[in-house]
């Protein structure tokens, strides 16, 4: 379709990047308009990085507080790490979106308003005795007021559609007034909405003509004089999508499959915020994959590891209250020594907590929440599009040592999205397992724990092969024969090798972030830390501070020079999203005395707070 024609010059200035936010009610479409924004802005080439935040209540009361949901993006014309620490324009749906989120803004900041929300009564509902509309408070920043409802229900006057189906249109009013703004392509939305609403021509239609009466009103009204620009960004060459962390995680599963010619075993309970991963792997039956939406948490990962000992690559998703109730299973994998990934996408708690909330709490859980001695392995992703990576390195590491592997993401990275660089096929990890066919002594007996002396991994005998019939269970195993010991002697040195068999496994060797090679001070992350962590380090550089990071992907074993990359540095700084959990690992492992900085409020770190805590460390020791 062609473009809308342009009835007014206007002036265009280029930038090198830009923050936006847009909030509303969550009845509003928030996360749609922030999502086709950001699909646009792909589209063009630039660097993103996006943060959603939404309630957790499927719908708060209307027009309050607790019921805002924002969606923010940043884009640029160069490598970014984080979705932004204060928005350069929020559009702000109504008084609560509005005072959920002006406290964030930086003086100047473009806020775009919809006055029809700022009614006497939404006012009241959010403690506004005064519209700050009219009372100066926002005189430090760039209001622009503009009547989206009534805008977008007079440009669907003719349409058809009832009010209530023209006034829910407003989020597409303004999306195609953002895509004027900063001059992004809208052909693909229109597509996507003729998609979206199939079923309804008349919501295609209705939904298609508000974004171009937005697109129109920047175009012709006085109150935009200014339209921006924002170049592509210099990456490296090849295919891109843009994608969250979820989906990259499950497409990184399904390559795992592919990879080790496995069938895919998915067993999940819905769990706020890993329930998009089941819905991506259900997606690809194709691909040899077979999803489970099991009655509980138990359940899931029960059948997961069934699938497991028939053979498959066993999976099975949730976040820290499924881990909890996991638990038990889980010690069941490692005493089976079958190979099993369990992705915990944490969320703020404890107990059900704040569910659509980011933290980084589960690592001691990960790492000792066991009964026994019951040591796996455990990794965790830095970013969205390294998710995928991640998924495939914990399906290397279950496979070939035979050991389940928690996979420790996190609602920042799950629900956050960025490009991806599309891998080469051929590049990806040869995954190939070899079964156990025949018995494997001479006498012609098979020792199910009779173990591989390269990996310590036992061999993997699926069900039904002739001759390799074995006991299985949670009962302590005989060395070799797997038959029920309750041996002291033989205990010990089960609990022994098991731990060993974790110790052995070879993970690569810590990198440090150090372009000076002279700094004192490292900040030593993990997690989705890693962007803010990256944004803050970047700008004390340019401001003429040395300073070093490394970032871990693997907990569970640590890399082998860790103890001395960090012997190598005056100060050890870890930040985390936690009270302090791998600082304390750090301090008992490896005697340093690490400057433990934490948040625990929902919200990932900004680059500011931890520029200004860094630079305090660099300068003051």
């Amino acid at each position: 379709m062609a473009a809308p024609e342009k009835r007014v010059e206007k002036r265009v200035e280029q930038l090198d990047r830009v923050v936006i936010r847009f909030a509303g009610d969550s009845g509003d479409g928030m996360q749609l308009t922030g999502d086709r924004f950001t699909s646009e802005t792909a589209q063009l080439g630039n660097d993103i990085s996006t943060l959603p935040n939404f309630p957790a209540e499927i719908r708060a009361p209307a027009g309050t507080l607790p019921g805002v949901s924002s969606f923010q993006v940043h884009f640029a014309d160069y490598d970014i790490l984080t979705p932004g620490d204060a928005p350069d324009v929020l559009v702000a749906m109504n008084p609560a979106a509005l005072k959920a989120n002006v406290a964030d803004l930086p003086a100047g900041a473009d806020i775009i308003v919809n006055t029809d929300e700022f009614t006497r009564r939404n006012l009241t509902k959010v403690g506004y005795a005064v519209s700050p509309l009219e009372d100066g408070s926002l005189d430090g920043f760039a209001v622009h007021p503009v009547a989206l409802t009534s805008l977008t229900v007079g440009a669907l006057a003719e349409s058809g559609v009832s009010k209530k189906d023209g006034e829910r249109a407003k989020n597409m009013f303004a999306l195609g007034l953002l895509s004027w703004m900063y001059s992004r392509p809208y052909e693909s939305t229109l597509r996507f909405l003729e998609r979206k609403f199939a079923k309804r021509p008349d919501l295609v239609a209705a939904n298609k003509e508000a974004f171009r009466a937005g697109w129109n009103y920047g175009e012709t009204t006085e109150a935009f004089s200014v339209r921006y620009e924002i170049k592509p960004a210099k990456m490296p060459a090849g295919t891109y999508r843009n994608i969250t962390g979820n989906q990259a995680l499950a497409l990184g599963l399904v390559a795992a499959a592919v990879r080790s010619k496995l069938p895919l075993f998915l067993g999940a309970y819905p769990i706020t915020p890993a329930s998009d991963i089941l819905h991506e792997l259900s997606k690809h039956k194709r691909f040899g994959v077979t999803t489970m939406q099991a009655e509980d948490e138990i359940a899931a990962i029960g059948a997961a590891l069934g699938a497991s000992y028939g053979g498959a690559l066993g999976v099975t998703t949730t976040s820290g209250p499924g881990v909890a109730l996991k638990g038990e299973t889980i010690s069941l994998a490692i005493a089976l020594e079958l190979p099993l990934v369990i992705v915990d996408v944490q969320r703020a708690g404890p107990s059900t907590g704040m569910p659509t909330k980011t933290e980084q709490a589960d690592l001691n859980m990960a790492l000792f929440g066991r009964h026994g001695e019951a040591p796996l392995a455990v990794l965790a992703p830095k970013s969205p599009s390294d998710c995928f990576h991640a998924a495939l390195e914990a399906a290397r590491i279950a496979l070939t040592y035979r050991t389940p592997v928690i996979l420790l993401s996190d609602n920042y990275v799950a629900n956050g999205s960025e490009p991806w660089l599309l891998p080469s096929v051929d590049e990806l990890p040869d995954l190939r397992v070899s079964f156990a066919a025949s018995p494997n002594t001479p006498d012609g007996r098979f020792l199910p724990y009779l173990r591989d002396p390269e990996t310590m991994a036992r061999p993997w005998a699926v069900p039904g092969t002739p001759g390799l019939e074995h006991r299985i269970g949670g009962l302590e195993k005989a060395d070799k024969t797997g038959d029920i010991s309750y041996d002291p002697a033989n205990h010990e040195f089960m609990v022994r090798t098991r731990q060993a068999r974790i110790d052995a496994i070879p993970v690569p060797e810590l990198d440090v972030e150090d372009p000076s090679e002279g700094a004192r001070v490292l900040v030593l992350g993990w997690g989705s830390t890693y962007g803010p962590i990256g944004a803050a380090c970047r700008a004390l550089r340019q401001r003429g501070l040395t300073i070093a990071q490394a970032h871990l992907r693997h907990l569970s074993p640590l890399p082998a020079n860790l103890g001395e990359v960090l012997a190598g540095y005056d100060k050890v700084v870890i930040p985390e999203m936690n009270l302090g959990q791998l600082a304390a690992v750090i301090r008992s492992r490896y005697l340093v005395d690490a400057v433990s900085f934490n948040q625990v409020s929902g919200l990932p770190f900004t680059a500011a707070t931890l520029e200004s805590m860094l630079e305090d460390v660099v300068k003051n020791g």
